[in-house]
């Protein structure tokens, strides 16, 4: 209860019952040191019995202690003296919950002076005493001691998985590395990371490019652990970047994806002899030279036994004869997924191979519940590419997640073996006049590297979301009209996730998120509130 202090006569008055407490604490955590730099996390709890609506956290740094990027929170400084105050969506603090903002920094220096709201963060009413963060023993002199984290090491963000693709050429045009993970706030949310994708041909799984993958060098700001790399050093590239970021965030798995939709062509030659296409997917996953680098493997077939930039002839049992033949390669220890179609309607892709015989093999499918519209479609009709349920006007029956989930669920699927995918981008067209869906276009909107499609972080500025229909989002400005899942609606889908016992979600693919990580964070929030 708050504690009033009356300077005039002396007296402390205790809030009565009746009064509505508002009262927080917040802690400091280094989360991640590595000599240059560290990584810094406030956690704000609402100690009261009233609700907060907002807050404002303030600290001060020694000299030569600095914040030099942040997440999740907008952060200002004045000198040493720093303000963060909460974004429009984590403001509000229900009683006994909590946020959390995290910065990158430079300095050896603890913060001090801190006050949450205006009060003492330890929540004494009094001076903030501020324990170093990396003692575990208060100090003495506090009334009302907040023990800090003497082991820094980040805990898994949940039981729910919350896995997202990471792509190899994001390194280039779209200048996405595997520091901004960290940066973005999203290595702690993250159960597992999909590398994506290495190729299949010959009959073999080979590596992409290999030139992001082990070459690419990095300087010491642009390094997870802000270590420069040498000339001379064995590995450099997204694989030592990732195995830097294991090391901080030892709870992410990692996986090497194969296939997508450009490289899927040589799943099928491949097949002819499953356990020699394991067995040199095997050996490269495990290549000595990126060692504890990967817990398994993704196979992204598109499709088996169907069309997608080639067709497949396979037959109806290659994708179970495939996960069958890798799990004998792989064992139990070392995780096998796929990606697969989410296409449900009658004789579709869903219905071409048996992903319910694979599924005793899998450890879980990514399945691919985005896409089901676009401006491939140019005059249209508009519709959401990502609808989680279907519609009055939805262009084709069977397009939308939940008719996808139930499908595969009836097949013989383990509900815990789906995860709900989301895209982290748009598909639009444009000449279109209509507000709502299921208007004509005269093309695809223009897009910064395909036209037809657009991150998330660009969307949002540039063609905010004006309706919803079917569980995610759309936008009409100009003659442009687009769709794409917001925090919101993310947070919708999750709930709907959570309620069909599904294992959890996945994403294509970081790049397109927000710097402070909305989206990832959304599907944070929506599979652990």
């Amino acid at each position: 209860m708050a504690a009033l202090l009356i300077p005039a006569g002396g007296l402390v008055f205790m809030a009565t019952p009746a009064q509505a407490a508002e009262e927080a604490t917040a802690t400091f955590t280094r989360t991640a040191d590595w000599g240059t730099g560290f990584e810094g996390k406030w956690t704000i709890k609402n100690t009261g019995d009233t609700t907060l609506n907002s807050w404002e956290l303030e600290w001060d740094f020694p000299s030569g202690t600095a914040v030099t990027s942040h997440w999740e929170a907008k952060v200002t400084k004045s000198g040493d003296h720093y303000t963060a105050v909460n974004l429009g969506w984590n403001g509000t603090i229900a009683p006994g919950a909590s946020v959390s903002f995290g910065f990158g920094g430079t300095g050896s220096g603890a913060p001090s002076g801190c006050l949450i709201n205006g009060k003492a963060c330890d929540g004494s009413g009094g001076p903030d005493p501020t324990p170093t963060p990396t003692d575990p023993t208060p100090t003495p002199t506090d009334p009302n001691p907040t023990p800090t984290d003497p082991n820094p090491t980040p805990t898994p963000p949940g039981q729910h998985i919350n896995l997202g693709y990471f792509t190899e050429w994001g390194v280039y045009g779209r200048d996405y590395h595997v520091k901004d993970l960290v940066t973005s706030g999203a290595a702690e949310k993250l159960t597992h990371i999909n590398y994506s994708f290495g190729n299949v041909q010959g009959g073999k799984c080979t590596m992409g490019d290999s030139y992001a993958a082990i070459d690419k060098a990095y300087t010491a700001a642009g390094s997870v652990d802000g270590k420069a790399d040498t000339w001379d050093q064995p590995l450099r590239g997204n694989f030592n970047q990732l195995l830097k970021l294991k090391k901080a965030y030892p709870h992410i798995k990692i996986l090497w994806s194969f296939g997508g939709w450009t490289w899927s062509g040589g799943f099928g030659d491949a097949m002819k002899n499953p356990a020699a296409f394991a067995s040199s997917c095997h050996d490269l996953v495990y290549d000595p030279r990126w060692a504890g680098l990967f817990d398994g493997i993704d196979l992204d077939w598109e499709y088996p036994n169907a069309c997608g930039l080639s067709c497949d002839n396979s037959g109806p049992d290659s994708m179970r004869k495939m996960m069958q033949a890798f799990r004998a390669k792989f064992g139990q220890d070392q995780l096998v997924t796929a990606a697969i179609t989410a296409d449900a309607s009658s004789g579709g892709k869903i219905d071409k191979a048996d992903y319910a015989g694979a599924a005793q093999y899998t450890d879980w499918y990514n399945v691919m519940t985005y896409d089901f519209f676009g401006a491939w479609n140019k005059t249209g009709p508009t519709a959401p590419h990502s609808p989680l349920t279907s519609y009055n006007g939805i262009p084709q029956e069977g397009f939308n997640s939940a008719d996808a989930i139930a499908k595969l669920k009836a097949k013989g699927v383990p509900a815990k073996k789906l995860l709900l995918g989301i895209g982290f981008y748009g598909r639009g067209w444009t000449g279109v006049t209509q507000a709502e869906p299921g208007g004509t276009a005269t093309g695809a909107a223009p897009g910064t590297y395909e036209a037809g499609i657009e991150d998330y972080k660009v969307l949002k500025q540039r063609c905010p979301a004006t309706g919803t229909i079917a569980g995610t989002a759309y936008a009409k400005c100009g003659d442009q009209w687009w769709s794409y899942d917001t925090p919101s609606t993310i947070k919708g889908k999750m709930n709907w996730a959570k309620q069909q016992g599904l294992g959890g979600a996945f994403f294509w693919e970081t790049s397109g998120d927000t710097a402070n990580g909305e989206l990832v964070t959304a599907i944070h929030q929506g599979l652990n509130g």
